[in-house]
């Protein structure tokens, strides 16, 4: 994500505040839509197929990272077509359920956010984004808590792979940690954890940090982040309160195909 973000493009350039608010707007707007406006909801997937690609990071890179999220969020809405079967549309002579609509819409929304919330990330340093965090005033504890969590998430990888070999080198041929184990595997770790996050919080007082963080110095916004801001979001809302699709000759959901 770090190599992602130190990529140049026009999008990589737009100050991380202007991306942050867009990418906040997107969200609330696209869950705000009714769970039965698909053909509303659709043309919401232009901001990242266009952002995407004017930034030069292909979408399958946003699948591949995502691809153990993912399913979760498209599982949100598996059961709506088993509690409402009522048919509120047509397709030929196959009657569709509100339910199943309402579970793609479901799924949709949460792969827009995520797509969404992938491009500030990758188009965008962590620091930067917790700089623009605090200056639209989020409590330094949190933004504190995110960037070492991003910072030193690796670290406790490190040490579930340490755990993981000295296991399996006392359990040779034995597939994976046995479900027995599970507790006192977990119980190791988080102690292991506590020990290392201790360590650096030593090391962090040292080198004189007082509970906030100087972050990256972000210069001042420019009028191509205005605009980009202004105009971003007045498209949202745009396709928020007028269904696009029906206007290019789309079938609102209600009727039939």
């Amino acid at each position: 994500m770090d190599d992602l973000a130190a990529l140049s493009s026009p999008i990589h350039s737009i100050h991380p505040l202007a991306k942050l608010i867009v990418t906040i707007s997107y969200i609330i707007l696209t869950v705000s839509f009714s769970k039965y406006d698909l053909s509303g909801l659709i043309v919401m997937l232009l901001y990242p197929v266009i952002i995407f690609s004017i930034s030069g990071i292909p979408i399958k890179t946003c699948f591949y990272k995502l691809r153990i999220v993912l399913p979760l969020v498209c599982a949100v809405g598996l059961f709506n077509p088993f509690f409402d079967k009522a048919p509120l549309m047509s397709i030929g002579s196959i009657a569709v359920s509100g339910g199943v609509i309402s579970m793609i819409t479901l799924m949709l929304k949460g792969m827009f956010c995520l797509m969404a919330s992938f491009i500030l990330v990758a188009t965008t340093t962590m620091d930067a984004i917790c700089a623009a965090l605090r200056k639209i005033r989020m409590p330094g504890m949190i933004v504190t808590l995110l960037l070492l969590t991003y910072r030193y998430v690796s670290v406790m990888i490190d040490e579930v792979s340490v755990m993981a070999t000295a296991y399996k080198l006392r359990a040779p041929g034995q597939k994976g940690v046995h479900y027995s184990a599970w507790g006192s595997f977990l119980g190791q770790l988080l102690l292991r954890s506590m020990d290392r996050a201790e360590e650096m919080y030593s090391s962090m007082q040292l080198r004189g940090f007082s509970g906030e963080f100087q972050y990256a110095d972000v210069s001042p916004a420019k009028p191509k982040d205005y605009l980009y801001t202004v105009f971003a979001v007045g498209i949202f809302f745009l396709f928020r309160m007028i269904n696009i699709a029906t206007l290019f000759g789309g079938i609102a959901l209600g009727g039939s195909l």
